[in-house]
Parts: C-alpha cells; structure tokens; sequence
C-alpha cells in the first residue's frame, strides 16, 4: 500500500507504506509519541543517515515542548497506532536535523549530548558552524537539503498516562511533584530503603534547581525555592550517610556551606562523613562548629567527639601493634623463630583488629560507632524531619525523622 499524499504544509509529502490501526491519535500538549524512524538523503542511493532500531530503543517526544525538529509533531500527528510512513521534506524543514542527530548519537553511544556546547544567546547557536564531531552531519549542517524520513508509529499517551520527566514538566507541575517526592523519600526512609529515598529527595532537588535556574539568585523567588531545597539536600545526605557513600555528603554539604554558611545540620552531617573518612581535625573543627551554632546540639555534639577520640586511639594502638614487629631484629635460629611467631601472631591480631574497626568505619547499622550515620542522641533527632513537624501518632518520632537513622 502506497498512496501519496500533500499535507497541509509547505514542502512535505507522505506516502504510506503500511496503513495502521484505529481513529487518529488526539496529539494534545504534553503527549508522549513512540516512534521508530530512519532518515534518509534524497539521492539516488537513498543514503541511509540515521536509524532508530540500530540504537536498540524507539525515539521519544513529548508534543508542545519546543523539540528543535518541529516539523516531526506535523508528520506524527498525520499517523494512526501502527502506521509506517515515508515523509519527503524539503530543506525549509531540515535546516536543524544535524543538532539533532548529534544530540541523539551522543545519547546512544552513553556520552552527555550537551558535550561541548557553547553557551550563546539569542540565535547565536543556529549559526555555528563548528563541527559536530559526525562528517556526515556537517555536511548537512553546512547545506541543509531535502530528506526522507520513515516513520514506524508505536503509541501515543496522553499527559496523564505516563510518569513525566522532570523536563517534560510544567513550573506547576515541578511545584505539585515535589511535596509528594519529599513524602515518598521518608517513607522510603522509614523502611530503611535509603537507595530508593536518595533517588526520591534528588528528583526533588532537580526539580527546584531546575526553577532556580530562571530565577535571579538570592531575589525572592530564588530564596523561597532554596528553602525547599536545604532540607531536602539534608535528607539525601543523611541517606548517603547510611549507604557509607561519606565522600558524596561531604561534596553536598560543602556546597550547601558555601551558601548557607550557619546551617548547624550541615555541619554536622559533614563532620560524621569526615569522621567516617578519618579525617580527624576537620570532623573535630566541624563539630565544634556545630556546638556553637546550635547549643541545642551539644550533647550529640559531645557524644560524637568522645567516640571519634575512642576510635582514633583504638587505631593508633593498632597502628603501632601492627608495624612493631616488622622492625624487631631477630637474634639466633630460636629467638628469631619466636620473634617471628610473636610478631606473627602480633600482626594477624592486629589485622584481626582492623578488620573490625573497618567494620565499624563504613557500616551504617547498629555495628558503627556512631561516627558514621549512626549514634547520634536525642540532640541530632530533630535533623532529618526538614519540613515534616508533625508528631507521629503514638510515639515521638515525627514522619521524616525515623529513629532507625538518627539513633544507633
């Protein structure tokens, strides 16, 4: 089967190759389409440029949201479910298509598609012609000309039948999802399924950095989202604290300290991970820190510092256990065979030591010393129920501050 067919549009002809199924798809704003599609040159070979089912994965577009190859929303929404279509364009409509298979190789291939772009206002990208790492697409991209493009369509959803990206979504939306992200990631964290709360309080964030982003920094739209975000940031570190990943709070706190340089919570979430790390002067620093922001904090605080002394001192006599023999002269066949047994057994002992101690530094359950995320008293409780002050029923933990996180 194959008819063609004039759109209504300026320089596009379609031929149908398969007809498909059912009434024409509504295509409203902020629909998904599912769609396999090869590009083509319009030459005598038909040179094949692109091809969606080489990747593995059929494309996807949400109507409505500025997609740089507009004319694609015309071609779909011509197609019913199941339909497979070949579209002649003529060069008005192509001019863009070698960004955008740039952008979509570099996907495929597992490589950022923004790599490398520069930041231009206005029209100043259409006109760059630098390369695009892809021959073929610079040369398109240096005279754009007519192309074929085959469409296979999969499906169309309508907004509300599918989660959306964070990208996808409207200002309003952002706002709407956040609230119930937050909730989700502390009942997550109640069931101690702290992986799957980090990946909930981070979807947060990027939705109200993503707000920020058109805000003026420290104006009042911009401030009222980073009040959202401080707590939440403080949630996902807490759960990195339990996952023993201390190297990713420490970069999040200190990013978090450098715009909100009294934030008492902070400080202490860093100086943990720094104790976890051995960072011994930089945890104490932090700690007192803390103490003088927050005296409300003062007993954790205290409780911290005592057993971040226990276990720098456990480690210092192991230390000093382990290399001591390795120093011993041996004198005569039995002594050196004693010394050897001796500082043999000296060393396994102290291995046997340090492996508990490595134990206690990257383990967030009940077997850490409370240097981890685990430990802290009654002081650090109120840490990790950010925007969450209601009392639980039956008990005095309130939802978002679970005791399983903030006591060993």
């Amino acid at each position: 089967m194959e008819e063609t067919y004039l759109l209504n549009v300026e320089g596009v002809k379609k031929k149908i190759l398969h007809g498909g199924q059912g009434e024409l798809p509504k295509f409203q704003d902020g629909s998904k389409i599912t769609f396999h599609f090869q590009t083509l040159k319009d030459n005598f070979e038909r040179t094949v440029i692109d091809d969606s089912r080489e990747a593995g994965i059929p494309m996807e577009i949400i109507v409505g949201k500025m997609f740089k190859m507009e004319i694609w929303e015309t071609l779909l929404s011509s197609m019913r479910a199941g339909e497979v279509a070949e579209f002649w364009c003529d060069a008005i409509h192509t001019g863009m298509y070698a960004l955008v298979s740039k952008g979509m190789r570099r996907i495929a291939e597992g490589r950022d598609p923004l790599e490398g772009q520069k930041h231009r206002c206005g029209m100043g990208n259409m006109f760059d012609y630098h390369s695009t790492g892809y021959d073929d697409l610079d040369e398109l991209q240096r005279t754009p000309q007519p192309l074929i493009f085959i469409m296979e369509l999969f499906r169309v959803e309508e907004p509300s039948a599918y989660k959306r990206d964070t990208w996808a979504m409207s200002k309003e939306e952002k706002l709407a999802a956040v609230p119930v992200l937050h909730s989700e990631g502390n009942r997550l964290v109640l069931r101690k399924e702290f992986r799957q709360a980090a990946e909930k309080y981070q979807e947060a964030v990027i939705c109200l950095r993503n707000l920020q982003a058109k805000e003026k920094p420290w104006e009042e739209g911009w401030l009222k989202l980073e009040s959202l975000v401080t707590p939440l940031v403080l949630n996902y570190c807490q759960c990195q604290l339990e996952l023993g990943e201390y190297y990713e709070v420490l970069e999040h706190t200190t990013e978090l300290l450098q715009k909100h340089k009294d934030n008492a919570k902070a400080y202490f979430k860093r100086a943990k991970a720094h104790a976890a790390v051995w960072n011994e002067r930089e945890a104490r620093e932090d700690f007192l820190r803390v103490a003088h922001l927050d005296p409300a904090m003062a007993a954790a605080v205290k409780k911290e510092l005592k057993q971040l002394g226990e276990r720098m001192r456990k480690k210092h006599v192991e230390d000093r256990k382990r290399y001591q023999g390795l120093f011993q002269q041996p004198q005569g066949p039995r002594a050196g065979k004693g010394a050897a047994e001796g500082s043999g057994g000296q060393e396994g002992e102290g291995e046997r030591r340090q492996g508990e101690v490595g134990i206690l530094e990257t383990h967030g359950g009940e077997q850490g010393t409370g240097v981890g995320p685990s430990g802290a008293d009654e002081g650090e409780q109120g840490n990790f129920k950010d925007g969450h002050e209601e009392e639980a029923p039956g008990g005095d933990t309130a939802p978002g501050e679970p005791a399983e996180i903030l006591s060993g």
